[in-house]
């Protein structure tokens, strides 16, 4: 199955469980785009260098069916594409919260659709069901990974009404935006 052979990459996870659907497995939790350098001579390494934060994916068998979360600058999607980008294909929807992007874009990577919209502060999942207008009752009674298919299903309509730009265009357009936190001071 596709998500135990990402089992390595996943950090501070919330969870990892199969949905009453047979066959789907869901993800949230942190995800590594980059490993952190080797810290000793045991081969313990530091800190990720790069994670796609507040992640949620979704597979079904060996297909990646939703990949999201929030990228702290658009410039991590190249590690994103090198971890995971072979098994983006026709039906994978992908979302990304970017940090340091302007403007919302869509594109096209291995024929599925990668959506990156700009977020400094708030959730990737609360973003997420707001971006398809799902609300609270919708998910009543619903397991961790029901939940996750709940979301992938209303988006499989959703028609992403932004510009279509590619990931070299937009690169020239990013900013200095940085994510805003708010907690005990």
């Amino acid at each position: 199955m596709l998500l135990d052979r990402y089992q390595h990459l996943f950090f501070n996870a919330n969870f990892k469980e199969a949905a009453s659907k047979p066959g789907f497995v869901a993800y949230r939790g942190e995800f590594v785009l980059k490993e952190g350098e080797v810290a000793d001579a045991q081969g313990r390494r530091g800190p990720p260098a790069a994670v796609l934060k507040q992640a949620a994916l979704l597979a079904e068998g060996d297909e990646l069916k939703l990949i999201s979360g929030s990228l702290d600058e658009l410039q991590q999607f190249a590690y994103l594409q090198s971890v995971a980008g072979a098994d983006f294909k026709a039906g994978t929807i992908a979302v990304f919260f970017t940090v340091n992007i302007p403007n919302a874009f869509k594109t096209t990577v291995n024929d599925a659709i990668v959506v990156f919209i700009p977020l400094t502060e708030g959730m990737a999942w609360n973003e997420l069901i707001d971006l398809v207008g799902l609300e609270k009752a919708d998910f009543k009674g619903q397991s961790s990974a029901d939940k996750v298919l709940t979301v992938y299903n209303a988006l499989k309509s959703e028609k992403f009404k932004y510009p279509e730009m590619t990931v070299e265009e937009a690169l020239k357009t990013t900013n200095n935006a940085k994510r805003v936190t708010h907690g005990a001071v």
